[in-house]
């Protein structure tokens, strides 16, 4: 933009240079034609529908003083008429473009008017030079218009192109990180699978010994019995952790059928309020009744939102409240999990869904991780947007 107001600058200089008529007025509407041309595009008043409008109209009123100042319809300058033409083509639409350009090709034919009507005789041989002058606007302002739009046409092409690029590569983004998670969770899996079955037999004989111990031992002051209920619950602690384990590395046997997931969401939030140690927090629904039957399995979409409930209490501040909201999305059905809590950092937002990531000091990391394959096992999808400090949003989307 700089480069080409220069180049207006030394074109405007070079007509004045050239031009047949040099005195102080001649010169002084060319430099003002010149500055404005050279300080147009950087003004912002005239980048709006408005300024672009008063920019012609300026455009033209300094042609048209200059033209009548140097001759009028004899002037060797009508052609700078073509200033606003051009300008309207390029810059606006096809409407504008005609408007403008009947108002220069009138600006110059109203100098008839200034014409002494009763010599006019000796203007005779000179209609077909007026009329070819007067064609000259409409003419190159079609052609400039047409360039123009042609122009606007292949731009708007590749910012079309460019977007579509864009989520191309978003898309590819999301699918190299599910493969990537999918890998993890598969090589993980096996690894807990072998992992879990050898742990389960000697956490069986533990217990069992442990039982035996309680019914044959005599501990008067109950300190032994007090340490055999300490190991009966922690073997049966670790046996859940172990079946958790086993549940996350091996296949799911879904029994999918056409199911509303607002049951399945109501059950879920009623097995949370179940919960003896559940937060205090409210759970507040906001359904859409446009929301249709999805074929998925209810107990294991069941535990998804239970999990996604639970998450979304144990980072709200005591008395908040979670929102659970559904949708019809791009044919999904959504069912976005809302919560005003501590949000997630954007570091770890990446590592949330691996298997053992917890930032909990008690916490397994296996929640999201089941939650994660239950959803790949159905085709559904789940998306998280999160600000720390401001709260996170889980969207469940399950294919139509």
């Amino acid at each position: 933009m700089g480069g080409m107001g220069i180049v207006w600058l030394l074109v405007f200089a070079a007509i004045a240079i050239a031009g047949p008529i040099q005195d102080t007025p001649t010169l002084t509407m060319l430099a003002a034609l010149g500055i404005f041309q050279f300080l147009e595009p950087r003004m912002q008043a005239f980048q709006t529908h408005r300024g672009k409008a008063a920019a012609a109209g300026i455009r033209i009123l300094l042609c048209y003083l200059l033209i009548g100042y140097t001759g009028a319809l004899n002037s060797s300058y009508f052609l700078i008429l073509l200033l606003p033409v051009v300008g309207a083509a390029t810059t606006m639409g096809g409407w504008a473009t005609v408007i403008v350009t009947a108002l220069a090709m009138l600006s110059f034919l109203s100098f008839l008017f200034f014409l002494d009507f009763a010599d006019l005789s000796r203007f005779i041989l000179d209609w077909k030079e007026l009329f070819l002058r007067a064609v000259f606007y409409p003419v190159v302002g079609l052609l400039t218009y047409q360039l123009a739009e042609a122009n606007r046409l292949e731009a708007k092409k590749s910012q079309e192109t460019a977007k579509e690029l864009a989520r191309a590569n978003e898309e590819l983004v999301k699918a190299e990180a599910a493969v990537r998670r999918s890998e993890r969770l598969a090589a993980l899996g096996q690894l807990t699978a072998g992992l879990a079955h050898e742990l389960r037999n000697p956490l069986g004989t533990i217990r069992a010994s442990a039982e035996m111990l309680k019914k044959t031992t005599n501990d008067e002051s109950g300190l032994g019995k007090e340490m055999i209920e300490y190991i009966t619950s922690e073997v049966d602690r670790a046996n859940s952790l172990v079946t958790r384990f086993l549940e996350f590395a091996r296949p799911l046997p879904l029994k999918p059928a056409a199911t509303d997931i607002h049951e399945v969401i109501d059950r879920a939030v009623q097995q949370y309020e179940r919960s003896a140690d559940r937060p205090e927090v409210s759970i507040y629904k906001n359904y859409d009744p446009a929301v249709r039957p999805v074929s998925l399995d209810g107990e294991w979409m069941e535990r998804v939102f239970y999990n996604l409930l639970r998450n979304a209490a144990e980072a709200s501040p005591v008395g908040g409240s979670v929102t659970v909201k559904t949708r019809m999305a791009n044919g999904f059905v959504e069912a976005a999990v809302i919560d005003r809590g501590s949000g997630i950092t954007p570091e770890h937002r990446e590592s949330i869904f691996n298997p053992f990531f917890t930032t909990k000091p008690s916490g397994v990391g296996l929640g999201l991780a089941i939650v994660t394959k239950i959803l790949d096992e159905h085709g559904g999808r789940i998306l998280v947007e999160s600000e720390p400090g401001h709260g996170s949003v889980f969207r469940v989307q399950m294919p139509v």
